[in-house]
């Protein structure tokens, strides 16, 4: 981890709930974890204009940059597609003919500013609404310019497909598991929409297993030894960057269409890291 000036505090928080079972976690269980986390990255967004250059760089171009899943923008660092205003990150996707593409978006990452080994990695995000829109908070192994991917590892905290407003998904990605054959879980709120609230979404990481967590609920929990039984490699043992973005288009979620209006924005009140 390289050491930049962030919003660093002594705060430490206590998160209790029940003991959770070995491989996963159903959404309606309560949990008694005990753990205790030092904040050691915090970014509340609090300074208007362009994201804290000491923590946020872009990804620019489009998927044939060499990453993608034949999503239909083009990543600008433009404060129209992506600006800080009034507490918020703001990451907006515009239909507009730009570079070739036909719609612009905002990939951001910390990439060689911030990156850790273990703890809890959590933000607290509003969603948008519309067939073809993607976003996501996720991570990679920060090695992935020496060893590529799915050898580096991907964390997926969260994702999300804007014609489905009450569910998410969070998902593990490496040698053996990747794509398709990726392992993961989805949530789905009883009571509320990702469109229409601001929710918190995070992963608590050890060396042994990996949590998923909307606001308070565990969700999900996959186990170094749930991946290797299934024939997987667990890569989860390195650094991993952070990364925030809103595609439009792509494998899974499909095209924008005729109800999908635009702009549509994704708006985060915080990024928080603890160890």
């Amino acid at each position: 981890m390289k050491n930049i000036n962030y919003k660093i505090s002594a705060l430490s928080l206590a998160f209790v709930g029940l003991i959770i079972s070995l491989y996963s976690c159903d959404q309606d269980e309560t949990q008694t974890v005990v753990t205790k986390f030092n904040l050691v990255m915090e970014d509340n967004f609090d300074v208007d204009g362009a994201p804290n250059p000491a923590i946020w760089s872009y990804d620019i171009g489009r998927g044939s940059n060499g990453w993608g899943n034949n999503e239909l923008q083009f990543y600008t660092d433009r404060p129209e597609n992506v600006i800080v205003q009034n507490g918020y990150l703001i990451i907006t996707a515009k239909q507009e003919a730009f570079s070739g593409a036909s719609y612009t978006s905002a990939r951001l990452k910390t990439q060689n500013l911030f990156d850790q080994k273990y703890g809890r990695f959590e933000a607290r995000i509003k969603l948008p609404l519309g067939q073809g829109l993607w976003p996501a908070f996720w991570m990679l192994g920060s090695n992935i310019d020496q060893v590529g991917w799915p050898q580096c590892g991907e964390i997926d905290i969260m994702e999300y497909l804007g014609n489905s407003p009450t569910k998410i998904l969070g998902t593990l990605h490496g040698p053996g598991f990747s794509g398709a054959e990726s392992i993961g879980k989805t949530y789905t709120l009883q009571n509320s929409r990702f469109d229409t609230e601001f929710h918190v979404f995070g992963v608590e990481w050890t060396e042994k297993y990996i949590n998923w967590y909307v606001d308070d609920v565990l969700y999900n929990q996959i186990t170094r030894k749930q991946v290797e039984n299934e024939g997987g490699q667990w890569v989860f043992d390195n650094s991993f960057f952070m990364i925030l973005n809103l595609a439009v288009g792509g494998n899974l979620p499909g095209s924008p269409d005729s109800n999908t209006s635009f702009p549509q924005r994704m708006l985060v009140d915080y990024v928080r890291v603890y160890q």
